[in-house]
């Protein structure tokens, strides 16, 4: 993981951010305070409410948009606007959407591209840099921008650190050079398997640890599960050829702990809600938002077992979303478990 210089004096660059969600309306709230930003979504009539009361009241109320912030409703003007080689295009939509966008996208003039969901597309298995290799193939220079942050933190201009992932060299300089200065310090990386599986599986992990908060389990018992969690994070991102570094950095261990142990994380609060035996439904609607996690639990479910990866906290977590187990007889089973020596190593049994 490479380090770089305070960048104050990076030269402005025009971004586009596509997703007016929680996230992607405080990522663009955050680069407007020096760059030129677009922000865009799919409901016009929801955009047009936006640039008419300045601010996104429906996923982020109370964070009035700077004078660098546009809200442009027309996608083609969207692309325009950050189409060059100095421009930075933003998918801020959830998994289940990236490909859908990406469609849109691939007969078009797109400059650099960096996504900022997390999870696993369920049906197929794929990250998100699979899923854009497979839509726009090779040519286009994309990476993932992930890290341990909160929408609300990070429009009020808390600091953060975040990890650029991509192969390519040129886009992550690109990326640090929009995104890297003021409060929010950007880290590079290589590795986009580890970066993305970190940053998906750490969100069934909350869940985990909201039921076990709920259910008033104690604090021993939420530091087992992160760190248990952490082993399978592990486990599954070194068997599909993450680095074993990447997980004890910014996108592994510490996007684990923010979102299970911070009160703002939508996972953490489905767990909350499932341990007082709410209707997975009912929890949904009252977030009013996507909750990763729950979407992203029964991908890779299917995706470790046909790997052959043991995740036992993920399988728990599965059965009380999809399956109907009750979170107590979730805890029981995994306190069932057989005792073994503790290892975090690649492939070893949890």
């Amino acid at each position: 993981m490479q380090d770089h210089p305070n960048n104050k004096n990076a030269v402005a660059r025009p971004v586009t951010v596509l997703g007016a969600g929680a996230w992607g309306t405080a990522v663009a709230i955050a680069l407007a305070q020096r760059h030129a930003v677009r922000l865009w979504g799919r409901d016009t009539a929801a955009m047009q409410a936006m640039a008419a009361d300045g601010e996104n009241k429906h996923y982020l109320p109370g964070f009035p948009f700077p004078a660098g912030l546009a809200v442009e409703p027309d996608f083609d003007a969207a692309l325009a606007h950050a189409a060059g080689p100095d421009g930075l295009l933003i998918a801020a939509c959830p998994v289940a959407g990236l490909r859908p966008l990406l469609e849109q996208l691939k007969t078009r003039a797109i400059g650099n591209l960096v996504w900022l969901c997390k999870g696993f597309e369920y049906g197929t298995g794929l990250l998100p840099h699979q899923i854009v290799r497979q839509v726009l193939g090779d040519t286009v220079p994309a990476g993932a921008l992930s890290g341990p942050s909160f929408a609300q933190e990070v429009a009020r201009g808390l600091p953060c650190a975040l990890t650029i992932a991509s192969d390519s060299a040129p886009l992550r300089e690109a990326v640090v050079s929009a995104v890297h200065g003021g409060n929010i310090r950007v880290y590079g990386s290589t590795d986009l398997v580890g970066v993305e599986v970190g940053g998906a599986v750490k969100n069934i992990l909350a869940i985990a640890t909201g039921v076990a908060d709920g259910l008033g389990l104690g604090l021993n018992a939420r530091a087992a599960l992160i760190t248990r969690g952490l082993a399978e994070i592990t486990r599954l991102g070194t068997r599909l050829g993450g680095q074993v570094e990447t997980f004890m950095g910014l996108t592994g261990m510490g996007d684990l702990i923010l979102t299970c142990t911070g009160d703002l994380s939508r996972n953490r609060r489905v767990g909350l809600g499932l341990s007082q035996d709410k209707p997975l439904d009912q929890i949904v609607q009252e977030l009013g938002h996507v909750a990763e996690g729950v979407p992203c639990a029964k991908a890779v479910r299917e995706l470790a077992g046909k790997l052959g990866v043991d995740m036992p906290i993920t399988n728990a977590v599965a059965g009380v979303l999809f399956d109907g187990v009750p979170p107590k007889a979730m805890v029981a089973r995994l306190l069932a478990r057989d005792p073994r020596d503790e290892k975090i190593a690649p492939a070893s049994p949890n």
